[in-house]
């Protein structure tokens, strides 16, 4: 930017041409003052419709002015505005570009000395060159000596001159959008100055719920990250894995990583939030699917600033901006190419080695059965492992597929001329699974932003979102083709091999063939395809109203539609037995029950929106206005077949085949109001209020209605006089500001489950529940219908009461910023049937929901972050921190048998998220302490107990462990109650580095299953169990117990005292602390690359998920998942290689 100013220095002329007398002859009027400039050129913009361009630098502190014109030219407003600031302008048509004060071809100006009559004086000269931190001479900067009226300022070399009387004169060097600073001159004839930009995050503009604000001026809380965040993350499919650890109060949770998935995003743990995209409303999957090359900003809404967008912001609201062209910029190509290799953190490690399998599942059979079939010679044969059947096999390495592709390709075009502005860009992702080269995952996106101004006043914009997503795989029975596959390495044991005889033409009949992952693949299993075409198209238009001075009427209408089509085909194999001795093979299994389904689904949704805008300053008052309306349409089709195929390669589906048809139409509108006042004074108080009325179709007419009212306060003390006498302009806070809000959003949602509606739709109308029910007349069955019960007509909203205070704050010039934040969520409303009213049980259904209970939400965000540069290296740091609690409030008439139910059951205050379990207080040491033990453990008299098995507390006293013996143990493990994020960021010359780290803790995984019982499932053993008590000799009862972590070994037995009861032993309470994204990068030089006619071409190594500091690693799951049993797709550890180019 510095090397543009200096062109137009170089190269723009003073005077105006012809082409741009007309509008600078243009009458305004205007009256304010102590008004922002920035806000005073817009003002100007919109009663001339004259499009002013200049550098952030030039104009982009909170410089101020005063004028008062009646129908006076532009020009002489223009002059009386920017003389001032020693700065220019040039006009065009109906373009105005603003530029330093200074001629062409200036030489370094000397001051003319001033001298008193009759009295001499000698001068000495001092000169010098002045730069910005970059190294870029700056032109225009202003010289001055303190004291005095005497200056000049720099050419366009960055070149001074001045005379000094004598060496206690003090240089002040000033520039706009740079920090002054005042010099002595001392004995110093050669004086070279470098300049520090000012702070730049109080002028960001942040986009919020219908509109833009300045960040000094929000008083919500609200958080932002832009295209920079975002474009350093390459972490595979999804938007969401960008938002990890980059905004306070956000938490981000992957708990299963497969190729397409999706990420776990909540504000606050308040619940799944509402997605807004270019100002339409959508829902996390459109979100999860945007390219995030084409996203321009990201801006979270936490408190009550998302109260304007009424329905279903309850939880916050995400609001995406994606990219768009800039007017007067030059046309570009921009292209962002990466290659990626994918690999598992962590996942289940099983044995592989037979003996090694038959030794412990014998010793196990004998803990639990007091013998085994096992012998001593059986387990030499499998050591040696020379025989057919006593061989070894790694299932792990046979299944998982290590460095899977990932790729990433993008090309964009953006520009804009004087009237037009766009940007159009394509982007194809093919992302492969660590399971092999069969389960594919792939998405094209299309993106085009068009604005025009067509007219004095009017601005019409077309964007377009196309999508095309493929989801392919094989064929695998049951609901989720992935869990088989990964089943598949816990299942299979090392006695088991995917073919017969190892030939790839038979399969091996293991009994439990669905997870032979010599069967899983399309030559076999079948073939399912998935896949989604998706298209958005969005019109918007403004008008500037002429005759009334800052109002404009926005309107938009967005059309979307979605196709989804499904194809699954579950083929019939067959399944042999190998027999050594004659060497044939026998067909002993298989599947004769082959599946095939065709899923249509088509959504078509709209949204219409009008919006009157107005703003208005006077003096050092500025008000903003919004009102607007918007409605909302979904239809949603669906049509599902089943058929039964008489071969596998019928690919059509027949009616004599089909013995099942699923059809379904849904349709929903919504329509809302809203409003929004804001107000400042002098830049320092800040006022906002909003409103919003919606209805819901789900509620009976006299509930469907739901007012929502919201406001907040700011106030920057910074800009009180006092606090400026206290603090000087260069003292170490730079700005303060206090903030809070209030205020109530509806919500329409289940309270536990976000993609279902709080009550069913129609449940306010009486009527029946039809094809329920199957009774058999005349020996045929007849579906039946049923009674829908009592209507629910008194359930409506769910309120929420949101409270929010903050601080936000700026030290040594905006080099260090941070917030500081309470908030406070109450629900009023939540549904619940009333218990005092008793109903028969022969009516068959129960009471009505109502709005009866209430819970609470609260906690604190807390954001630090630091740039700077030492020399020609420039850094930043920031991390952020946020804890969130809940607790049960209110509970409608609750009723206990006694005083322990009450204990156990009642949620009335209590925290939300916690488990109820035994404590483990150590492990037996010998037979003869379990033998004298008092307590009753295993409720068998201990008779099944072993050294080394669990002791648990006997909490009541009474000598026997029972579910009275419980305690709260551990956290639920949905969400963590402490989330954690930071960032690194270096710079050096053409090379930069990035990293980005998150975290979380107040959680717990409670192992189950495979983590918990050893051999579960009848299948492999988890390694963690080798460290194990166990006997010297496994055979001799009577030999010596060997110590180990956990308890000895039983053969699938889920029920013993040791696995049945979850306890702290089998609960960890996790903490992780992840590098998301670390790269390295390095852009070639200018005059290298203009020789190919290039902008720009960085080259960069990227690794996301590279490590995680943890507890989770000695059990082998990682710390994100979800699932106890770790049976869920783990994350992936993603090296990737790329090129940023633009020509």
């Amino acid at each position: 930017m510095q090397c543009f100013l200096a062109c137009l220095f170089l190269g723009v002329s003073l005077a105006h041409d012809g082409r741009g007398q007309s509008a600078l002859s243009q009458k305004v009027t205007l009256n304010v003052e102590n008004q922002d400039i920035k806000k005073i050129l817009h003002q100007l913009e919109k009663q001339t419709n004259i499009k002013f361009v200049y550098s952030s630098k030039l104009i982009q502190s909170d410089r101020k002015a005063t004028i008062k014109v009646q129908n006076g030219t532009l020009a002489r407003v223009l002059d009386e505005l920017l003389t001032p600031l020693q700065l220019n302008y040039k006009a065009s048509e109906d373009l105005i570009v603003i530029k330093p004060e200074s001629s062409t071809n200036q030489e370094p100006v000397k001051a003319e000395p001033e001298v008193k009559a009759g009295q001499g004086t000698s001068l000495r000269n001092v000169s010098g060159i002045v730069k910005d931190s970059t190294g870029v001479n700056l032109p225009g900067v202003n010289v001055v000596i303190k004291g005095t009226t005497k200056g000049t300022s720099t050419d366009a070399g960055g070149r001074y001159s001045i005379d000094v009387e004598n060496e206690n004169a003090i240089l002040i060097f000033s520039y706009i959008g740079y920090v002054s600073q005042e010099i002595p001159a001392g004995t110093r004839s050669t004086l070279d100055v470098i300049l520090k930009e000012e702070a730049a995050q109080l002028n960001d503009v942040i986009v919020v719920g219908y509109g833009t604000q300045k960040k000094t001026s929000i008083t919500g809380s609200v958080a932002a990250i832009t295209s920079d965040d975002l474009g350093r993350v390459r972490a595979g499919s999804t938007v969401s894995s960008a938002l990890a650890g980059k905004i306070p109060g956000v938490s981000f949770r992957m708990a299963d990583g497969r190729p397409g998935g999706t990420a776990n995003i909540n504000i606050r743990n308040l619940g799944r939030p509402l997605f807004v995209i270019d100002g339409v409303q959508q829902d996390l999957g459109q979100f999860n699917q945007i390219a995030s090359n084409d996203i321009e900003s990201i801006t979270v809404l936490k408190d009550a600033a998302a109260a304007i967008y009424g329905v279903r912001a309850a939880n916050g609201v995400v609001v995406v901006s994606t990219k768009k062209g800039k007017l007067n910029a030059r046309n570009t190509i921009n292209a962002d190419v990466n290659f990626g290799f994918q690999s598992w953190t962590r996942y289940f490690e099983g044995l592989n080695d037979s003996h090694a399998y038959m030794s412990y599942r014998a010793e196990a059979e004998i803990n639990r059965n007091g013998s085994t079939a096992i012998t001593q010679s059986e387990l030499d044969r499998y050591k040696a492992g020379t025989e057919y059947n006593y061989r070894s096999f790694n299932w792990r390495d046979f299944v998982i597929k290590r460095n899977a592709p990932m790729n990433t390709y993008n090309l964009n075009f953006t520009g804009g001329s004087d009237k037009i502005t766009y940007y159009v860009s394509g982007t194809h992702l093919f992302q492969n699974s660590v399971l092999g080269r069969e389960y594919q995952f792939q998405r094209t996106n299309v993106q085009s932003n068009i604005t025009a101004r067509i007219a004095n006043g009017l601005k019409i914009g077309s964007s377009i979102n196309g999508r095309i997503e493929t989801n392919s795989n094989p064929g695998v029975p049951g609901g989720d083709d992935y869990e088989v596959a990964l089943f598949s390495t816990i299942r299979n044991t090392p006695l088991e091999r995917p073919y017969a005889n190892d030939n790839p033409d038979y399969l091996n009949d293991i009994k439990h063939n669905e997870t032979n992952w010599g069967y899983l693949n399309k030559n076999y299993a079948g073939k399912f395809r998935s896949d989604w075409r998706q298209i958005q198209i969005n019109f918007d238009a403004e008008y500037q109203v002429a005759a009334i001075p800052g109002l404009s009427v926005y309107g938009i209408y967005s059309y979307y539609m979605a196709d989804k089509l499904l194809n699954n085909h579950e083929y019939t194999y067959d399944t042999f037995t190998y027999n050594p001795e004659n060497e044939t093979y026998a067909r002993t299994g298989g599947s004769i029950n082959p599946w095939r389904e065709r899923e249509q689904v088509k959504e078509i949704k709209t949204t219409a929106q009008a919006r009157l805008n107005y703003e208005k300053n006077f003096g050092q008052n500025t008000i903003a206005v919004i009102l607007g309306t918007e409605r909302l349409t979904e239809n949603s089709l669906r049509n599902w077949i089943h058929s039964v195929p008489s071969a596998n390669v019928q690919r059509l589906m027949y009616f004599e085949t089909s013995d099942r048809y699923d059809d379904s139409e849904i349709n929903r509108a919504r329509a809302g109001y809203f409003a929004r006042i804001n107000y400042s004074y002098g830049n320092r108080y800040f006022l906002e209020l909003s409103g919003r009325r919606d209805a819901s179709y789900l509620f009976a007419p006299d509930k469907r209605v739901g007012y929502f009212p919201g406001g907040s306060v700011g106030w920057r003390i910074t800009e009180e006089s006092f606090m400026k006498k206290i603090m000087p302009s260069n003292s170490i806070l730079t700005d303060l500001k206090f903030r809070g809000s209030y205020g109530v959003l509806g919500d329409d949602r289940n309270p536990n489950d976000a993609n279902q509606p709080i009550v069913a739709e129609f449940a306010y109308l009486e009527g029946y529940r039809y094809r329920e029910g199957t009774v058999i007349l005349d020996g045929k069955p007849v579906l039946g219908s049923r009674d829908k019960g009592v209507p629910i007509t008194g359930l409506s909203w769910l309120r929420s009461h949101m409270t929010n205070i903050g601080a936000d704050f700026s030290l040594f010039n905006g080099q260090l910023t941070g917030s500081l934040e309470y908030f406070r969520r109450k629900r009023t409303g939540l549904p619940a049937a009333r218990t005092d009213v008793l109903l028969p049980q022969e009516i068959g259904y129960t009471l009505p929901l109502e709005n009866l209970n209430s819970d609470l939400r609260f906690g604190y965000d807390f954001a630090l972050g630091y740039s700077g540069q030492k020399g020609e290296v420039k850094y930043n740091v920031s991390g952020n921190l946020s804890l969130s609690r809940g607790k049960n409030l209110q509970q409608y008439n609750p009723q206990f048998f006694n005083s322990v139910d009450q204990y156990f059951s009642s949620g009335i205050n209590r925290y939300q998220g916690y488990v109820w379990g035994f404590e483990h207080i150590g492990q037996f040491q010998s037979q003869e302490e379990i033998n004298n033990y008092p307590v009753n453990i295993d409720g068998q008299g201990n008779r099944t107990l072993l050294p080394g098995d669990l002791i648990y507390k006997d909490v009541d006293g009474d000598g026997k462990i029972t579910d009275y013996d419980r305690r709260p143990i551990g956290y639920a493990n949905d969400l963590p109650n402490v989330n954690m994020g930071f960032t690194l960021g270096i710079n050096y010359k053409s090379f930069d580095f990035n990293a980005d780290f998150s975290g979380a803790t107040g959680y717990t995984v409670f192992m189950t299953e495979p983590n918990r019982v050893p051999f579960a499932y009848d299948g492999n053993l988890n390694t963690i169990f080798e460290d194990r008590w166990h006997r010297a000799d496994i055979y001799d009862k009577n030999s010596a117990w060997i110590p180990g972590k956990y308890p000895a070994l039983r053969f699938n037995d889920g029920n013993h005292s040791n696995t049945s009861r979850p306890s702290t032993f089998w609960a960890h309470d996790v903490t992780y602390f992840r590098a998301r994204t670390i790269e390295l990068g390095y852009s070639l030089p200018k005059e290298l690359i203009s020789k190919v006619k290039l902008q720009k071409a960085r080259f960069y190594v990227n690794a996301y998920n590279l490590f995680s500091i943890d507890n989770m690693r000695k059990y082998n799951i990682d710390p994100e998942v979800s699932d106890g049993r770790g049976r869920q797709y783990p994350q992936s550890k993603i090296f990737n290689i790329g090129a940023n180019l633009s020509f």
